[in-house]
């Protein structure tokens, strides 16, 4: 102990610590611990993105940790087991109640079945749990089982003095018909344990039906953080109660024809919408409005689909007047030219953009005066206050809004990596943009992530003043769809055209700068010193543009600095990108990117054993093998042997009193 401490201006934080460890001896054991704890391979990060509401995919790749626990089975029993037996094994650590009733219907000699299935889920729960302290393992364990499987993870059966305490453990479990539980309990525990940290690089909602469930699953995860997406970013302008946001979310998921996040998941009332869109739409074909239909959508019938179109169609109109209002009221936007339905000629059916004239596919607009385009209907003001009622009201978004808060930010820093969802904005010479918020205030970089992240939440504080929580719930859209958006970044978003203009190359959304310079290293290392991402392995991990793999577009970019990791989880984007999303895994041996093939089904995972066939690349591996002493934890356990250290100093000196026993 030959380093000098300031104990005076260290004292305060010194007695407070040594109400934590009282003794010289509790000191002590606690930096042998944590010292101990510097020399374990470092645990398993899972990155994720771009999720839209595909829940059964994401549980199955938790479940299955992105082929991590197949990789295990396959490496602890190798050919003792047949390919049969593997597959069967795995699918009932991932999903162990309903496999459970498959075998038991089908088993003639259950005992002996639950025998040899306990022995091989005590194995990979050893394996998985190998990387991990004691403490951390028997935090995992379920109550009820903990002691049982502390016991069955410390002793082994190839132990000749321990065999019969193993079996006879075993064996007591079986007799006393806890089974089932006990087999539930573990597989639980080893998907537990097989991730250690999930990153979601942003967008849970949009698209597919189960942005909800998601987010219950998520509720209940230990270790998990999100980089907000553009798709959350809208849905908490909704819950905030930005109408144009509410317009969004609902024209979207009629897109898709997903009523379920909304109805089912929200409890948002869609009659009045229904009923509002069959008044005033009724005679419309809403050709436009169609929903994209996939296979999940079998049972949906005609006349279904229809109405569905009719009231995406009323929607969209409500949502391009209330945007308008929006950009009149934040000139500081500069978003006014996309006041689209002020360039229509109503009679002609033709609309002046950019000083060019196109054909509108259709020009029925039952609900808009030529004169006053932008102004709401009596009908339509009607609608929206009764949907932004229902918005407000809803217990489960308040929640999953507060989740995605406390969880999440517009960017991360782990283990030396640079998260975001979306881009960093540039300036054409690829220096970082300066953007204005709040009329009058810039920022860039870093600066403009926190300042976002702060304005966003301040929408939902109750401290915030009147002005600036108004604008905070109003900025929501323009983080939606503005330019200098970090979640968007393109020249304009072009919905209106989409639907309404047949002329392609007007659809053409000119993305910014970023995504021009992010294939450069340069630029890469630039924007990661400007964050203060230091050492050698450093990256930058983003989704928000789905990578064409089909079309040979690699997700690894800038020599190896970024990875893009949005592969199209959603159904709506298999055809476009060729696969069905990414996992970057970073475990202690380096970079592992999976790349997944459409899932097909929880009920074929169950019963036939299928699984996501997925491919893996390799991105970067070390020859040393990496240890927490590497990792963030390294840097903080170091911090806290450091300040033990001054406390023994400051026992061992008299400066601080041992407290009695």
């Amino acid at each position: 102990m030959n380093k000098k401490y300031n104990i005076e201006k260290d004292r305060r934080y010194l007695q407070l610590l040594s109400r934590t460890f009282p003794t010289v001896a509790e000191a002590s054991t606690e930096i042998i611990n944590l010292q101990a704890i510097l020399n374990l391979p470092k645990a398993t990060e899972h990155f994720l993105a771009d999720l839209h509401g595909e829940y059964e995919a994401f549980q199955h790749v938790l479940k299955n940790a992105s082929g991590n626990i197949k990789r295990k089975v396959n490496e602890l029993f190798g050919i003792s087991l047949r390919e049969s037996e593997k597959r069967d094994l795995c699918t009932l650590i991932y999903y162990p109640e309903e496999k459970l009733q498959l075998v038991k219907d089908g088993e003639k000699d259950i005992k002996d079945w639950y025998h040899i299935t306990l022995h091989r889920l005590v194995a990979v729960c050893r394996d998985v749990s190998s990387k991990y302290t004691r403490s951390k393992v028997s935090k995992a364990l379920p109550s009820q089982f903990s002691y049982i499987i502390q016991e069955l993870l410390d002793e082994r059966v190839e132990d000749k003095n321990k065999a019969a305490y193993i079996n006879g453990i075993i064996d007591t479990i079986i007799a006393t018909g806890r089974a089932d539980d006990f087999i539930i309990a573990i597989c639980n525990v080893i998907q537990r344990l097989t991730i250690d940290q999930l990153h979601i690089l942003g967008d849970i909602f949009d698209r597919g039906p189960g942005a909800h469930k998601i987010l219950d699953l998520l509720s209940g995860y230990t270790d998990w953080d999100i980089t907000w997406g553009n798709h959350d970013m809208v849905w908490m302008g909704a819950a905030a109660g930005n109408k144009a946001c509410i317009c969004t979310v609902i024209r979207l998921s009629l897109r898709y024809a997903n009523l379920a996040t909304l109805e089912d998941g929200y409890g948002i009332n869609m009659v009045p919408l229904a009923t509002f869109a069959m008044e005033h739409y009724g005679d419309d074909p809403c050709e436009e409005f169609m929903p994209r239909l996939t296979n999940d959508h079998s049972f949906i019938n005609e006349k279904t689909i229809n109405l569905i179109a009719k009231m995406h169609k009323a929607i969209t109109v409500v949502g391009f007047k209330l945007e308008a209002e929006l950009y009149s009221n934040h000139p500081d936007w500069n978003m006014q030219e996309r006041r689209l339905l002020e360039h229509i000629d109503y009679d002609k059916g033709t609309i002046n953009i950019d000083g060019n004239e196109y054909p509108l596919s259709s020009c029925k607009f039952p609900t808009i005066d030529p004169k006053h385009p932008n102004q709401l209907s009596p009908d339509e003001l009607d609608l929206i206050q009764k949907l932004h009622h229902s918005f407000s009201v809803s217990e489960k978004l308040r929640k999953h809004t507060k989740l995605l808060l406390s969880h999440g930010g517009m960017y991360g820093i782990y283990n030396n990596n640079l998260l975001f969802h979306g881009s960093i904005p540039l300036n054409d010479d690829g220096t970082l943009k300066e953007v204005e918020i709040c009329a009058g205030h810039r920022f860039s970089g870093i600066n403009l992530m926190k300042e976002i992240g702060r304005l966003v939440r301040s929408a939902f504080q109750n401290d915030t003043t009147d002005k600036e929580k108004q604008y905070a719930i109003d900025y929501f859209h323009y983080l939606w769809c503005g330019a200098n958006s970090p979640l968007f970044d393109k020249a304009k978003m072009t919905t209106f055209e989409r639907y309404f203009i047949k002329e392609k190359t007007i659809h053409k959304e000119q993305k910014g700068n970023y995504f021009k310079y992010r294939d450069r290293e340069e630029i890469c290392d630039y924007i990661m010193d400007s964050f203060g991402v230091t050492g050698s392995n450093r990256h930058i991990i983003n989704g928000h543009v789905p990578v064409h793999a089909g079309d040979g577009e690699s997700p690894i970019k800038a020599n190896g600095k970024l990875m893009v990791i949005d592969g199209g989880f959603s159904e709506a984007y298999h055809k476009e990108t060729g696969i069905a999303g990414y996992t970057l895994v970073y475990h202690s041996r380096g970079f592992q990117l999976v790349q997944h093939e459409p899932f097909t089904s929880t009920k074929d995972a169950i019963e036939r054993g299928t699984d996501i066939k997925s491919t893996i690349q390799i991105v970067e591996m070390s020859s040393n093998r990496m240890h927490v002493a590497d990792t963030d934890i390294g840097k903080d356990l170091r911090v806290q042997i450091a300040d033990l250290q001054e406390l023994l100093y400051a026992y061992r000196h008299g400066y601080i009193n041992e407290q009695e026993q």
